[in-house]
């Protein structure tokens, strides 16, 4: 099976390039400059350009499943209106400049993912989230919702999309748990803003997994969250990676400190979800790693 993927050079596109040649795929990655993208001798790449779809769209003819997970780094550098909007557009133009290369296409692919966030749906202290729930209000959501209806006409040309609602990736390779174990193992650990704020987090072995069951599952379509069962408070968080380091964890840093060194960006510290994945969890998806414990265990040996 051939499988495309955009934003392949990202911490998820080089795990699941990794998981899908395992399995037997051939993967071709679309990066914008192929040459600086480190690839298994085994995986092709191909330069794209999401303002000209000309010198790359026929490639598509050759693709059964093209997972799209383009989009810039949302946690890379303040949250100027600048960086907003770049933010915005790669993700929907990204997703549009897909939909003008397939309808091209004479084969079309029989599977298209559409990578998303659980911003999807805002933020609550109390609320849990599901993939019925409605979207949120605030800048994310809004990025959310813009970035899946970008690519809903291939679902008119007949062929299965499914959107799925990243959670927080736990990786040593990047995101945000290099980050958080960093400051716990300088002796600097302790609770980011109240501590009770909801992390829905989910372990990068088990994501890429939860992708390769929802592309060989034929009845899976629709919007999936891919978080693990049960989330965890960010001060849990914390006092696991600590124990683990064998660290105190003893220095909180106040709201108002983080908002005033990361600007609208601390949002998404301070800012809780408890977003489950219930509809993973019906067609039958087995966690590797169901529990926080488990994959910081596996993580951090």
């Amino acid at each position: 099976m051939n499988a495309f993927i955009t934003g392949g050079s990202g911490l998820i596109g080089q795990a699941l390039t990794q998981e899908l040649v395992q399995n037997g795929y051939r993967v071709t990655v679309l990066s914008r400059d192929p040459r600086k993208v480190k690839l298994a001798p085994s995986v092709n790449a191909i330069c794209w350009d999401i303002n000209n779809i000309e010198p790359w769209w026929q490639s598509f003819e050759e693709a059964d499943v093209v997972i799209n997970l383009a989009g810039e780094n949302i946690s890379k550098g303040r949250w100027t209106e600048k960086k907003k909007n770049l933010i915005s557009t790669s993700r929907v133009k990204a997703g549009e400049a897909l939909v003008k290369a397939i309808q091209r296409t004479t084969h079309k692919p029989a599977v298209f993912i559409q990578a998303s966030g659980i911003g999807f749906y805002g933020t609550s202290q109390t609320e849990k989230f599901t993939e019925t729930s409605p979207p949120g209000y605030d800048y994310f959501s809004q990025v959310a919702v813009a970035w899946e209806k970008s690519t809903l006409p291939i679902e008119e040309m007949g062929i299965r999309r499914l959107i799925i609602r990243n959670g927080l990736v736990l990786s040593m390779n990047g995101g945000v748990l290099p980050k958080l174990i960093l400051p716990i193992r300088l002796y600097a650990g302790g609770t980011l803003g109240s501590g009770t704020q909801y992390y829905s987090w989910i372990h990068i072995k088990d994501h890429v997994r939860a992708i390769r069951f929802l592309i060989e599952t034929p009845s899976a379509h629709g919007v999936f969250n891919l978080t693990a069962p049960h989330p965890v408070p960010m001060r849990v968080l914390g006092e696991m990676i600590a124990k683990k380091l064998h660290r105190p964890y003893w220095f909180p840093i106040p709201a108002f400190l983080l908002r005033f060194i990361l600007g609208e960006m601390s949002m998404l510290i301070l800012q809780g979800q408890f977003v489950v994945p219930q509809r993973l969890q019906e067609l039958g998806f087995q966690y590797e790693f169901p529990s926080l414990e488990d994959a910081l265990n596996d993580l951090m040996n």
